[in-house]
């Protein structure tokens, strides 16, 4: 059994997980894409990465942001550098579905589920090597990452009771002059 990084806080009778270890896809994109819908909706997030495979929604790129060029699509997320790592939300497009599919293994409702955690972790990093000018060689890296995400069902929204009105509470001008107002117009 792999440890979880948030084990201890997310209690696993109301979540769904999954997790990548070694996957060959960029580290850097991955990081960004999973930051994206991290928070999101199930269905939201899936629609998301769908649409980023489209190229018609771009990830914002916020950390790993260095000759990022700009686009349009990032305006939706309040940056201006942008971009659509079509391979990036593939591997997080699959592990969606799996999690999503051990949700529905254990009962839950799939129609609530939110991504509750999300991380992706640098894997060792694979080696090969290119060939230079002047008989030199280089070395030609890839940085493949680990993903691991949690699924929990959202927690029903309730409603607040109404306060009491309380004599000799505190209220300020503006409260006042509300509580005079529904006064004179409940008369």
């Amino acid at each position: 059994m792999v440890r979880y990084a948030p084990a201890d806080r997310i209690p696993s009778a109301k979540s769904a997980r999954s997790r990548g270890s070694y996957l060959r896809v960029s580290f850097k994109n991955t990081r960004e894409t999973a930051q994206a819908i991290n928070g999101w909706k199930l269905q939201r997030a899936v629609k998301y990465l769908e649409n980023v495979q489209e190229l018609k929604e771009a990830v914002p790129m916020r950390r790993y942001a260095g000759s990022t060029g700009r686009s349009a699509q990032g305006k939706a997320f309040g940056v201006s550098k942008a971009r659509h790592p079509v391979k990036s939300a593939e591997f997080l497009l699959g592990l969606l579905k799996n999690a999503e599919a051990n949700a529905d293994t254990k009962g839950l409702d799939t129609s609530n589920l939110i991504v509750k955690h999300i991380q992706v972790n640098q894997a060792p990093k694979q080696r090969r090597r290119t060939y230079r000018a002047h008989g030199r060689i280089n070395p030609y890296m890839s940085n493949p990452c680990h993903i691991e995400l949690i699924l929990t069902e959202a927690e029903e929204a309730v409603t607040k009771a109404e306060e009491l009105d309380v004599k000799g509470a505190k209220l300020n001008s503006r409260q006042r002059g509300a509580q005079r107002r529904r006064a004179i117009a409940s008369s």
